[in-house]
């Protein structure tokens, strides 16, 4: 019967559930504690209690190796040379890495010894494949959400009379009906005839002779009809 051990299970122990699991363990958590412990037979009889006290200890030399790590450089200076620190710094992390694997180690053993079993975790056998963005497609006479439907914008005529919001409507002058009393303020006035110079002026001075006599000849016809008619009463 294959029996699973997980990661970090000491080398030199056999797997949890077997024959020779529990001696092989006792024997390594001797090995990891002081050797004074071996003069106590209850660790043997008991490895339970064995493994509580490794546990333990290896968590309080993993403590001191990072505290011994931490004030190592100021304790030290002015007692080694600079290159020696670095290189008792150097011991802490490799001890360190080897004292915290040693802790994990032994508390492993200790579950094991408390009944707890071990499985192997399950590992997703179906992979999340990428999902792809299928494009879509809009139905006819419709748009799809956030996107413009394409058209092409019609012009728009403004009924006469009104303007389009926002846009400024040109605005033509209507002919305005002739006032009779404002016409002959509005009207320019007629420049009155100048009389002509003697040297130039001689159209001037015959247009205003022929009107002045036009009104003398308006003026004498109608005294000589009266005149007429007034000698025919006489003779009849």
């Amino acid at each position: 019967m294959v029996t699973y051990t997980p990661p970090g299970w000491p080398a030199g122990v056999h797997p949890p559930g077997s024959e020779d699991f529990e001696s092989t363990a006792v024997g390594w958590l001797l090995d990891v504690v002081p050797p004074d412990y071996r003069l106590h037979g209850v660790l043997r009889r008991y490895p339970v209690a064995l493994a509580a006290m490794a546990r333990y200890h290896s968590r309080a030399c993993v403590e001191g190796a990072r505290q011994g790590y931490r004030t190592a450089r100021t304790e030290l200076a002015g007692t080694l040379p600079p290159h020696a620190i670095d290189t008792v710094l150097a011991a802490y992390r490799k001890e360190g890495a080897r004292l915290a694997a040693t802790a994990r180690a032994v508390g492993l053993i200790e579950r094991a010894l408390r009944g707890e079993v071990f499985t192997p975790k399950m590992s997703p056998t179906t992979t999340a494949q990428p999902r792809t963005a299928q494009p879509r497609t809009a139905e006819p006479g419709t748009a799809e959400p956030g996107t413009a439907e394409p058209g092409t914008a019609q012009p728009r005529t403004a009924e006469p009379g009104t303007a389009e919001p926002g846009t400024a409507q040109p605005q033509t002058a209507r002919p305005q009906e002739a006032n009779p009393r404002t016409a002959k303020a509005a009207a320019p006035k007629a420049a009155a005839p100048k009389m002509g110079d003697p040297e130039d002026g001689q159209p001037a001075a015959r247009a205003g002779t022929a009107r002045t006599g036009a009104r003398a000849g308006t003026a004498v016809r109608p005294r000589a009809e009266r005149q007429r008619t007034a000698r025919q009463r006489e003779a009849t």
